[in-house]
């Protein structure tokens, strides 16, 4: 075996001609796996990298192509559910009272507080205001009768022909008068200040012009 390895040691790389068939096979065999190895790290290795990137982004793309195509799978459908909506809308809006009942409705408020047995010591209806599909009529109280009362006229309203919605703002619910540091009770005079709104729908003329209209641009603020 030393022999070889001093065989080896003595090969002269200016004369490769002169060398032993076997080293001449074993150098070749060398060099080829070192170009293999060169070209695996050179080429091939970056070609997978290059197939990794690939790959992924066809799975993205892939993966994109599925959602888009459920989305629009489900467009129709919703699409048709918004009409449905809209639809529910208009007809909810429908059920509120026109511009020509509104004032009749407001009497009929004051008129149903009056009937339980409330004092209107105010009641002030406010310019109205045109919103983007409806319009809302502030009207300012100040009334005063007990928990009875009250009760009794809510339940009064709510029976009203005309579907009326009302939504109080900076309402104050307190002892009326001389009584304001008295315990309250069952039939204690209260006194309730603030402001409630009343709604109705617009009309087909209204309802293409509020956009437009001062009360409108105001009410989007």
């Amino acid at each position: 075996m030393s022999q070889k390895k001093m065989s080896l040691r003595e090969l002269d790389f200016n004369n490769m001609g002169s060398w032993p068939q076997q080293a001449k096979i074993g150098f070749c065999v060398l060099l080829g796996l070192i170009i293999v190895g060169l070209t695996w790290y050179l080429v091939v290795t970056d070609k997978r990298e290059q197939l990794q990137r690939l790959e992924k982004t066809e799975s993205e793309l892939r993966d994109e192509f599925v959602d888009e195509q459920g989305k629009a799978a489900n467009l129709e459908p919703l699409k048709q559910q918004l009409v449905q909506m809209e639809q529910q809308l208009q007809q909810m809006l429908r059920q509120l009272p026109s511009k020509t009942e509104m004032p009749d409705l407001i009497v009929d408020i004051s008129q149903t507080a009056l009937a339980t047995g409330i004092s209107n010591e105010l009641f002030e209806p406010r310019p109205e205001e045109i919103k983007e599909i409806y319009a809302e009529k502030p009207i300012a109280l100040r009334m005063v009768g007990s928990y009875h009362q009250f009760g009794a006229f809510v339940s009064g309203v709510a029976s009203l022909p005309r579907v009326v919605i009302m939504t109080m703002h900076d309402i104050s619910l307190q002892p009326a008068g001389k009584d304001k540091g008295a315990v309250i009770g069952p039939n204690s005079p209260l006194e309730l200040v603030g402001t409630v709104k009343t709604y109705r729908y617009l009309d087909e003329g209204e309802a293409s012009e509020s956009g437009d209209t001062p009360a409108a641009e105001g009410g989007k603020k």
